[in-house]
């Protein structure tokens, strides 16, 4: 049999090109490789748009909509959501009863959220609690596997340390997962040169209009030493080049390499040709996307099929975890 493998997003937002290659291409190859499960992760936008959720459920339907276009089949993969699952809930507070806050405290990804975003406050448990809860998700379903960027790795270390504690405390159970490194990377540079993300506001949506795209592409940073066009650039540090190299053949790319140190053209030129470059890549998903978008209640109904195979999976796990823990 097929192992298991899990991942799951948040509905906070529309998916961007960070979705698409850092984790998306990785989840279409999974659903042929393994026992693919996928799962919109609302739960999680709580723990930050806690004081804003009115958008979780329009943006959850968005997001299965983006998966199946993407390429994700529901025939061949489980997609499901999050709270659809209760049992999710148990499961991440019977770690809570194992888990020390210094492994909490520790963990890189909250620091550096608290540090970046200021426009939310972060201050509630539930944001501190968030590698409990997605150790849950991953133990819930027994997955043997998780796909994991360089910035969730720290996260997936701790899941394991979770499950191992409670393994040693109560008797062997649970699965530690281990890590999937995805093929093309986990990190996409966004229009300010950070890692491209939705609380950065620095993203190309892969559902942006042409418009959209070209506006986005035009405001991306290139190389800051770069003040004019007779000014020799350096690709390698440079965000536009960096998303371009995602999406042209290798030759075009080394043209570009060559005129960009050579001063022989200039960031507007290069900007233009990505935009249009982009636009033409992303035609073919955003036709599939529209046509499904146009069959009634379809992302629900997706949603349901996932519910009803993954709910008898989780109150196995639930049962048993109680067990052990003599409740």
């Amino acid at each position: 049999m097929k192992k298991r493998a899990l991942t799951g997003y948040r509905p906070t937002g529309k998916l961007h090109l960070g979705h698409w290659f850092g984790n998306l291409q990785n989840m279409l190859r999974m659903q042929d490789e393994y026992d693919a499960y996928y799962f919109v992760a609302d739960y999680h936008a709580l723990t930050s748009d806690w004081q804003n959720p009115q958008h979780i459920a329009r943006f959850t339907d968005e997001m299965v909509l983006d998966w199946v276009a993407a390429g994700l089949d529901p025939e061949r993969c489980t997609i499901y959501r999050q709270s659809d699952v209760p049992q999710v809930a148990e499961l991440s507070l019977l770690f809570n009863m194992v888990l020390p806050m210094t492994w909490l405290e520790r963990t890189p990804s909250y620091k550096e959220q608290r540090a970046q975003i200021t426009d939310k406050d972060l201050s509630n448990v539930g944001f501190f609690l968030y590698p409990s809860l997605q150790a849950a998700d991953i133990a819930i379903v027994r997955s043997d596997y998780v796909p994991v960027g360089e910035d969730q790795a720290p996260h997936l270390e701790l899941t394991r340390e979770i499950i191992r504690r409670l393994n040693g405390t109560y008797g062997e159970y649970l699965i530690e997962p281990k890590a999937i490194i995805p093929e093309d990377g986990a990190r996409v540079p966004g229009l300010d040169g950070r890692k491209m993300s939705k609380s950065y506001g620095n993203s190309i949506y892969i559902s942006d209009t042409p418009e959209e795209i070209t506006k986005a592409v035009m405001g991306c940073v290139t190389d800051p030493a770069r003040k004019l066009k007779t000014d020799p650039g350096d690709p390698d540090i440079c965000p536009l080049h960096q998303i371009h190299k995602l999406i042209a053949p290798e030759s075009e790319i080394a043209r570009w390499e060559s005129e960009c140190r050579a001063a022989e053209v200039g960031c507007v030129a290069h900007k233009r040709a990505v935009a249009e470059e982009l636009t033409a890549y992303l035609a073919p998903f955003q036709e599939r996307r529209a046509a499904l978008a146009a069959t009634p209640d379809f992302a629900r109904d997706v949603l349901a099929a996932g519910k009803e195979k993954v709910t008898p999976i989780a109150d196995e796990t639930v049962g048993r975890v109680r067990e052990l823990m003599g409740l």
